[in-house]
């Protein structure tokens, strides 16, 4: 069991799978909330989980305000502990956090909504190149500004990012490194579609 820290369901208790996962600390949970709060990164927010797990962080994120949380979690058994940990975060009042048993790729790949806070926990064995593709395939759905968290191993190389995002900050703790990511420039600079189809500026003095 682990717990929902602060907030309208501060104290709540969060199942966790049997297996396969790998839950985010509570101390590196808190300094992390801890510091999206500081910002007032957590209110209002539209939040998306990657490799959510048991949903732990975007549960967080739902007690202390967030507008919408979306939790991606492909193993069938975590996602159903994720439901049920929903259910027990909306019961205290938070909003209802939507649960989606599929895998990040085909879920960023098809996703029309939009995040501001995306919140990635990979298993420390993910290929750096998967957590990379997913980043990329990331950057059309965030808004701008938006801000994406990443927590790796510390033994892990750094990350090509895409072109819309840049690091932040980043906070090591024990064996953990947790990477703040911000979007720059514009939303049509993440959608290369987008910016292919904006017609040319109208030359000055042109009828």
């Amino acid at each position: 069991m682990t717990r929902i820290i602060a907030g309208l369901a501060g104290g709540v208790r969060l199942r966790v799978p049997l297996a396969g996962t790998r839950p985010t600390s509570e101390r590196v949970r808190e300094a992390l909330f801890g510091a999206l709060d500081a910002r007032g990164l957590c209110d209002g927010a539209r939040v998306l989980d990657l490799y959510a797990g048991s949903g732990a962080l975007g549960l967080e994120a739902a007690s202390r305000g967030a507008e919408s949380v979306v939790l991606v979690e492909r193993d069938r058994a975590a996602a159903k502990v994720a439901e049920r940990n929903a259910e027990a975060v909306a019961q205290a009042g938070a909003v209802r956090a939507l649960v989606e048993a599929v895998a990040v790729a085909p879920f960023l790949a098809r996703t029309g909504r939009r995040f501001d806070l995306v919140l990635v926990d990979p298993p420390y064995d993910l290929p750096q190149a998967e957590l990379e593709g997913a980043l990329a395939a990331l950057a059309p759905a965030l808004d701008h500004p938006a801000t994406v968290v990443v927590e790796r191993s510390r033994r892990s190389a750094p990350l090509a990012l895409p072109g819309d995002l840049e690091v932040e900050r980043e906070k090591a703790y024990g064996d953990t490194i947790v990477l703040s990511l911000a979007t720059r420039g514009t939303a049509r600079d993440a959608d290369p579609v987008a910016a292919a189809e904006t017609p040319p500026a109208a030359e000055a003095g042109a009828p």
